[in-house]
């Protein structure tokens, strides 16, 4: 039998792999948000899904306090579950006047940010405007007296998620932490505190006082022993491409009425594209002298094997590279740093940790591309200068 479909212009091209993968991520991101995910964690976790529903109820219905944690490995499906059950809850009127306060250890880095989230989160910016409080503790438990409505049984309960809870962990004293359990220990307002981590030891990160104030009730989410057919359905559910995309797969995309067999160069071409990497393809649109500063920072990060550095330690790499060898044009400070910092918003370069108060100069940073993935790039690359190429081959800074 013949194919019917009219000959259309080749899209195999890193264009078509970006709406490909723009496509793929978008299914991952919204998998978990899905009417059929939220039944599929459900019925995977069901006894840990009615610990959950239990302990939130009786904070809403009965006032209780409670703590917990849920621990699982990334992609397990924590969030997922949790906002799962609290849909459930507010399906069934169970929520009722009850305040979800959604925080995370990537967006909220100190006390101080999650303090006015969780002020936000409340609306009650309007009642803290002209406070002046003396300590975390005051401020909290002024945010949780504004919910009551006259005595404790008529208070607004609040349940506290606390994504990447390890994270918070690594805050000044853990005053955040310390004042959400000693709340939820000492009862004096209906909250539930549920921290949700991927670190089996976050126990032990947990100061001693803070340690003391929390429940230790744990609830593990374990993953299927099992490859079942179900979740192979996943698999295709997450790798479908919508009817209004360009083409589902990138040999078949080449068919025509005049070339109606798939071909080996046909494969080729789309594993080549298929395998490379999205780090790789952006170092073809940068500039000549971001170029030599990722040289740069490929030969730091070869001579102190890995360890972190800053953008004076790439300047002087950069420097000593135009005077000695170089034939292209020397940039001053001014125009380096601003090409370095741009490097920083593409994520090529990441800061590290413990950065707080240090100069943006001297702040450490870590190359996002190791060594071999920067020469094969450089490989890939038409036209670079011949002594850029030389310097990028050396051993040595």
């Amino acid at each position: 039998m013949g194919l019917k479909r009219q000959k259309s212009p080749v899209r195999s091209d890193p264009d078509l792999m970006k709406e490909v993968q723009k496509q793929l991520r978008l299914n991952l991101r919204l998998w978990g948000t899905t009417k059929e995910a939220g039944k599929r964690l459900k019925s995977l976790y069901s006894e840990e899904a009615q610990h959950l529903k239990d302990l939130m109820t009786r904070t809403l219905t009965l006032g209780e306090s409670n703590s917990a944690l849920v621990l699982a490995a990334r992609g397990m499906g924590k969030s997922s579950l949790v906002n799962t059950v609290i849909e459930k809850l507010e399906a069934s009127g169970t929520l009722g006047e009850g305040v979800v306060v959604r925080l995370s250890g990537l967006l909220q880095t100190d006390d101080r940010l999650a303090l006015k989230e969780i002020t936000c989160q409340l609306k009650l910016e309007n009642a803290t405007a002209n406070k002046v409080f003396g300590s975390f503790a005051e401020n909290l438990a002024f945010l949780l007296e504004s919910l009551r409505c006259g005595s404790k049984e008529t208070s607004k309960p609040v349940i506290f998620i606390l994504d990447e809870f390890d994270l918070f962990c690594h805050h000044r004293n853990q005053t955040l932490l310390y004042n959400l359990f000693d709340v939820a220990q000492s009862a004096q307002a209906p909250i539930c505190v549920l921290g949700l981590t991927c670190r089996l030891d976050v126990i032990e990160l947990l100061e001693k006082r803070v340690k003391s104030r929390f429940s230790h009730r744990q609830i593990h989410l374990f993953p299927e022993d099992k490859f079942d057919p179900h979740y192979l359905n996943i698999f295709e559910q997450l790798l479908e491409l919508p009817d209004s995309f360009p083409s589902k797969l990138l040999c078949v995309s080449q068919l025509s009425s005049d070339q109606p067999q798939m071909t080996g160069h046909m494969f080729m071409r789309a594993q080549s594209l298929f395998a490379s990497e999205a780090k790789t393809n952006m170092l073809q649109g940068i500039s000549v002298l971001q170029l030599c500063l990722i040289i740069a920072m490929k030969h730091l990060t070869t001579i102190y094997e890995g360890e972190p550095f800053n953008f004076e330690m790439v300047f002087h790499e950069y420097r000593k590279f135009s005077r000695q060898r170089s034939t292209m044009q020397s940039f001053e400070r001014p125009v380096v740093f601003k090409a370095f910092d741009q490097l920083k918003c593409l994520e090529l370069v990441r800061s590290v940790d413990n950065n707080r108060g240090t100069q943006r100069e001297y702040q450490l940073v870590q190359l996002m591309m190791t060594p071999l993935q920067v020469t094969e790039a450089l490989g890939q690359l038409p036209g670079i200068p011949t002594d850029i190429q030389q310097w990028a081959a050396s051993s040595l800074g």
